[in-house]
Protein backbone atom coordinates (compact mmCIF):
# COMPACT_ATOMS: atom_id res chain seq x y z
CA UNK A 1 0.00 0.00 0.00
CA UNK A 2 1.26 3.78 -0.87
CA UNK A 3 1.84 5.96 2.09
CA UNK A 4 1.31 9.12 1.69
CA UNK A 5 3.31 11.54 4.24
CA UNK A 6 4.56 15.15 4.30
CA UNK A 7 8.45 13.77 5.30
CA UNK A 8 8.59 11.77 1.82
CA UNK A 9 11.81 13.05 -0.07
CA UNK A 10 10.39 11.36 -3.32
CA UNK A 11 8.44 11.93 -6.41
CA UNK A 12 5.16 11.56 -6.59
CA UNK A 13 3.24 12.02 -9.60
CA UNK A 14 -0.53 11.66 -9.85
CA UNK A 15 -1.60 11.29 -13.65
CA UNK A 16 -5.27 11.49 -15.03
CA UNK A 17 -6.99 10.02 -17.55
CA UNK A 18 -10.27 11.42 -19.43
CA UNK A 19 -12.12 9.16 -21.54
CA UNK A 20 -15.81 8.17 -22.06
CA UNK A 21 -17.28 5.33 -20.89
CA UNK A 22 -16.90 3.40 -23.78
CA UNK A 23 -13.05 3.56 -23.71
CA UNK A 24 -12.93 3.41 -19.69
CA UNK A 25 -12.51 -0.68 -18.99
CA UNK A 26 -10.26 -0.59 -22.12
CA UNK A 27 -7.61 1.55 -20.82
CA UNK A 28 -8.02 0.64 -17.14
CA UNK A 29 -6.44 -2.64 -18.73
CA UNK A 30 -3.91 -1.01 -20.32
CA UNK A 31 -3.01 0.75 -17.61
CA UNK A 32 -3.36 -2.47 -15.16
CA UNK A 33 -0.79 -4.42 -17.69
CA UNK A 34 1.61 -1.44 -18.03
CA UNK A 35 1.93 -1.34 -14.28
CA UNK A 36 2.14 -4.86 -13.80
CA UNK A 37 4.80 -5.88 -17.10
CA UNK A 38 6.48 -2.29 -16.85
CA UNK A 39 6.22 0.58 -14.43
CA UNK A 40 6.20 -1.52 -11.64
CA UNK A 41 9.82 -3.07 -12.68
CA UNK A 42 11.13 0.18 -13.53
CA UNK A 43 14.10 1.47 -11.01
CA UNK A 44 13.06 3.38 -8.40
CA UNK A 45 9.30 2.99 -8.28
CA UNK A 46 7.99 2.62 -4.87
CA UNK A 47 4.12 2.16 -5.30
CA UNK A 48 1.17 2.93 -7.21
CA UNK A 49 -2.94 3.20 -6.90
CA UNK A 50 -5.47 3.29 -9.80
CA UNK A 51 -8.81 4.81 -9.48
CA UNK A 52 -11.85 5.29 -11.89
CA UNK A 53 -14.82 7.61 -11.15
CA UNK A 54 -18.52 6.24 -11.24
CA UNK A 55 -19.21 7.60 -14.38
CA UNK A 56 -16.64 6.10 -16.45
CA UNK A 57 -14.71 8.91 -17.30
CA UNK A 58 -11.79 9.27 -15.53
CA UNK A 59 -9.20 7.40 -14.04
CA UNK A 60 -6.30 8.92 -12.09
CA UNK A 61 -2.86 7.37 -10.70
CA UNK A 62 -1.12 8.06 -7.98
CA UNK A 63 2.65 6.72 -8.36
CA UNK A 64 5.31 7.22 -6.37
CA UNK A 65 9.08 7.19 -7.21
CA UNK A 66 12.37 7.39 -5.29
CA UNK A 67 13.50 10.44 -7.33
CA UNK A 68 12.44 12.58 -10.39
CA UNK A 69 14.49 10.91 -12.54
CA UNK A 70 13.45 7.54 -11.93
CA UNK A 71 9.99 8.48 -13.04
CA UNK A 72 11.50 10.33 -16.29
CA UNK A 73 13.55 7.37 -17.45
CA UNK A 74 10.45 5.02 -17.27
CA UNK A 75 8.63 7.53 -19.33
CA UNK A 76 11.40 7.17 -22.40
CA UNK A 77 11.75 3.77 -22.32
CA UNK A 78 10.76 2.20 -25.75
CA UNK A 79 8.20 0.05 -23.65
CA UNK A 80 6.52 2.83 -22.57
CA UNK A 81 6.57 5.17 -25.21
CA UNK A 82 4.77 2.35 -27.19
CA UNK A 83 2.38 1.63 -24.42
CA UNK A 84 1.69 5.60 -23.94
CA UNK A 85 1.07 5.67 -27.87
CA UNK A 86 -1.80 3.04 -27.71
CA UNK A 87 -3.28 4.65 -24.45
CA UNK A 88 -3.25 8.23 -25.87
CA UNK A 89 -5.88 6.34 -28.58
CA UNK A 90 -8.62 5.35 -25.61
CA UNK A 91 -9.01 8.44 -24.10
CA UNK A 92 -9.26 12.30 -24.79
CA UNK A 93 -6.36 13.55 -22.50
CA UNK A 94 -3.59 12.26 -20.42
CA UNK A 95 -1.63 14.32 -17.95
CA UNK A 96 0.99 13.62 -15.41
CA UNK A 97 2.16 15.96 -12.82
CA UNK A 98 4.50 15.70 -10.64
CA UNK A 99 4.28 16.97 -7.07
CA UNK A 100 5.39 16.92 -3.30
CA UNK A 101 3.74 16.35 -0.23
CA UNK A 102 2.99 19.14 1.28
CA UNK A 103 1.52 18.00 4.15
CA UNK A 104 -0.94 14.94 5.19
CA UNK A 105 -3.59 14.59 7.68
Amino acid sequence: MTEISAAFTGQTVICTFEMTPATASELMEHLQSAYTECISKAGGFIGAGLHMNDAQTRIATYSKWEKRGDYQAMLRSPEMIARNKVIATLCRSFEPVMYEVAANY
